[in-house]
């Protein structure tokens, strides 16, 4: 039963290329049995789990390769990657391949497109209850609540966010540079000085404007029509991760379809739920309940006031990145639009952005108040402020780039 599994994994790992070692590899603790990778499609979730089960079929080999000098022990397989795609969980369990790979020594089982295998928590708790040295990982659609709809692994499973590739990690891609990250509370406190040492070894308005059209999704950057990649994404994404995963009829599908597009044509903006309610021919509440779900599938993001969240109305939508916003062709976008889509979409991965009722666009972990500007001012600013254009921060000036490094 495993034969044909082992000859997947083994090909799949042997041609996985990932030029750029994702930061999210060293920041999760493996150890966990039980791990969730959660992300949206295009950021390179499978890459990820195929990255890891190449590093873990070295350590193997490394291992083994010792043993064997010492006791000429006969080398065992220790990881395996599935892919619930494949056609044999029809008819078979993950439970039925978890216990014959753990009888042959299998220790951990990297599992894609978990969404796809019916009852699919159930079956992950009964494993991990089972085999209890065993490790399981495994990738998560962003419209899945791991703990709020599957109660059987809310108490043991440990999640992680794969976000698109960050400003720092496309120019380490395009640069073969290795650039550091930095804290928000650094990029405050030393932006001038970090600014400065960044500039001297790379200058980073020279991909800022690359990265904001064609940087965020790793999966698409070698694509023959990057555009082209990303549309058919974007439509994955509700086709499956909101139609499917979220049970909306699919008669429904044209309706996500337009509100998206209004989203595309209109965001940053303020919300008209009535106005967007009207064209779409939906009920208000169905309305804000589409917004949510493309919210959720990592097409939107919502700026609430301090203190409220959903169902309350958002103060403001933005696009979720900066490359989804460019998928209108008709729309002239100011650079005061992308600024601020970028700026959120730097934050708001590890920080809480919200609107706040001070004379300030936006306040981050209710502490730090900001604004976003296209250009350097005249005179210094007071409070904090991203400014587009520029390359060395100074005072409260800080380069819009740099926040491209928290991660």
């Amino acid at each position: 039963m495993l034969k044909s599994f082992f000859k997947t994994h083994d090909y799949l790992i042997e041609r996985v290329q990932v030029p750029l070692r994702r930061q999210l590899m060293d920041e999760i603790n493996w150890d966990d049995r039980l791990i969730a990778i959660k992300g949206g499609r295009g950021v390179g979730k499978t890459d990820f789990l195929l990255t890891r089960a190449k590093e873990l079929r070295a350590m193997e080999l490394e291992e083994d390769a010792k043993k064997r000098l010492r006791k000429g022990s006969v080398p065992k397989r220790r990881s395996l990657y599935i892919n619930f795609d494949n056609f044999f969980f029809t008819e078979h369990s993950l439970m039925e391949v978890a216990r014959a790979f753990y009888k042959q020594g299998g220790r951990t089982l990297l599992l894609d497109q978990t969404f796809k295998y019916p009852n699919w928590s159930r079956e992950l708790r009964k494993c991990y209850d089972r085999f209890h040295d065993m490790k399981i990982i495994f990738s998560a659609s962003p419209v899945m609540r791991l703990v709020e709809d599957n109660k059987d692994i809310a108490n043991i499973v440990h999640m992680y966010n794969l976000r698109g590739l960050s400003f720092r990690e496309y120019i380490n891609l395009r640069t073969g540079l290795n650039l550091k990250s930095y804290t928000l509370e650094q990029v405050l406190r030393n932006h001038a000085s970090i600014s400065r040492e960044l500039c001297e070894i790379v200058h980073p308005l020279n991909y800022l404007r690359d990265y904001i059209k064609h940087g965020y999704y790793p999966a698409h950057l070698k694509a023959p029509s990057f555009e082209e990649a990303l549309l058919k994404t974007l439509n994955m994404m509700l086709d499956v991760d909101v139609l499917m995963i979220k049970q909306i009829d699919v008669a429904c599908l044209h309706k996500l379809r337009k509100l998206l597009y209004i989203m595309l044509r209109e965001t940053p903006c303020a919300l008209n739920i009535s106005s967007i309610s009207d064209e779409i021919e939906l009920s208000r509440a169905t309305t804000m309940n589409y917004i949510k779900y493309l919210k959720d599938a990592r097409l939107l993001n919502l700026l609430y006031m301090q203190g409220k969240q959903f169902p309350s109305k958002p103060l403001k939508v933005y696009i979720q990145n900066t490359n989804i916003q460019h998928m209108i062709s008709e729309r002239e976008l100011s650079d005061q639009d992308v600024y601020e889509t970028f700026f959120y979409a730097c934050l708001h991965g590890s920080h809480k952005v919200n609107a706040t009722e001070r004379n300030a666009m936006f306040v981050v972990d209710n502490m730090y108040y900001f604004d976003v500007r296209c250009d350097k001012p005249t005179r210094d600013v007071i409070r904090p402020t991203a400014i587009g254009d520029i390359e060395l921060g100074l005072g409260n000036s800080i380069p819009l780039w740099l926040f491209g490094f928290l991660y």
